[in-house]
């Protein structure tokens, strides 16, 4: 029974004449276009901070940064190693290495070297996070009549590298994080559309009088949507490597194991949303109101941090929070499935949920 309704399914889909130009131009637009336009705003910038000294003028500098309304101080690591543990688990955006001996260093009239060690995965927000730092050093030095080893126009003895996006290309932070978006709007809206169109045009009363039961009729929905989310994202995979020279530093495999769960996903929003609506118009408004909240709260063109307390609790009910960052992980730090153990559990968890009330809330009628 499943075989003849997914024959009908691919059908109806490719019976369409605007569904063949829709998977494949969309993608080329948004993918091709849209990074251009993105830009980010920034504020609370994590830091770790190295203090190797222990004496006044570190602490003065240490004062000087966290007063300065952009960074909060989050832990004081006893080495790079372990501040760097914090990078890669997403908790700190720079670190800042003092090295031993600093008073010392200074009123001997030697020129101490400051470590500034930026993650810039986003680009935009480790950039201007640096960029922040240096004119905090700056003050810094005139306020106690001390130099640092480095002027307007060169960072000689201010040391700085930059972690998994070492171009400072904010497009490579946020082509990820498009095919995301793309992947929503097109496995959600066309789902929300699918079964009402049917109740429109009269077609799911042939399907109610057959003994088909709600399990079949939903997968032989979902079904078709899985495969057309895999085949936009293999395309996305190659305009971004052929229009941007982006490639994933980990597994592609690792994307498709968890683009597996997130399309059922956002395909079963879709379903649930045309299950409860009686004509497409309905339908197409509410999923656009659920797509605008998803997108915007999470995390894809703002930073969570820097969104108020309950807005941040409300990031964690939202699937796309999860999946950006499988998609921004594996593309720029190179994240295995063991390090995105906790979106593993939640899109599992988002996809039985929601597909099991996209069971549920269809009613045969007949």
């Amino acid at each position: 029974m499943l075989k003849y309704l997914l024959e009908k399914e691919f059908k109806q889909i490719f019976r369409s004449s605007f569904m063949l130009p829709l998977l494949f131009v969309f993608p080329f637009i948004m993918m091709v276009f849209l990074p251009w336009a993105a830009d980010m705003e920034i504020k609370n910038v994590n830091i770790a901070l190295i203090d190797n000294s222990h004496d006044s003028y570190s602490s003065n500098l240490s004062e000087m940064i966290s007063a300065s309304g952009y960074f909060t101080i989050i832990d004081n690591p006893s080495s790079y190693d372990k501040a760097l543990e914090l990078v890669e688990y997403g908790d700190v955006d720079i670190i800042v290495e003092i090295p031993s001996g600093f008073e010392k260093s200074i009123e001997s009239g030697e020129t101490p070297d400051i470590l500034l060690s930026v993650n810039s995965v986003n680009g935009t927000k480790g950039g201007l996070g640096a960029s922040y730092l240096m004119t905090i050093v700056r003050n810094f030095e005139e306020q106690n009549n001390v130099r640092l080893g480095y002027s307007d126009n060169s960072s000689e003895g201010l040391s700085v590298s930059y972690e998994f996006n070492e171009k400072m290309d904010y497009k490579s932070y946020m082509l990820p994080v498009m095919m995301v978006m793309l992947l929503t709007l097109l496995c959600g809206f066309l789902p929300a559309i699918n079964i009402v169109t049917e109740k429109e045009r009269g077609t799911i009363e042939q399907i109610n009088v057959t003994p088909v039961n709600r399990f079949s009729f939903i997968l032989a929905k979902l079904i078709p949507y899985w495969i057309i989310g895999f085949v936009v994202l293999s395309l996305c995979f190659g305009i971004a490597a052929l229009v941007y020279g982006l490639y994933p530093r980990g597994s592609i495999f690792t994307m498709y194991l968890f683009s597996m769960f997130f399309l059922l996903t956002v395909s079963g929003i879709g379903l649930i949303i045309s299950n409860y609506s009686e004509s497409i118009q309905q339908a197409m408004f509410v999923m656009l109101f659920f797509i605008i909240i998803l997108l915007l709260m999470s995390g894809l063109f703002t930073p969570i941090s820097s969104m108020p307390g309950w807005a941040q609790f409300i990031t964690y009910l939202n699937p796309l929070t999860y999946f950006n960052v499988v998609m921004r992980g594996v593309y720029l730090k190179g994240s295995t499935v063991s390090d995105l153990l906790p979106q593993l559990y939640a899109l599992a968890g988002f996809t039985v949920v929601l597909n099991v009330w996209a069971v549920l809330s269809y009613k045969k009628r007949g």
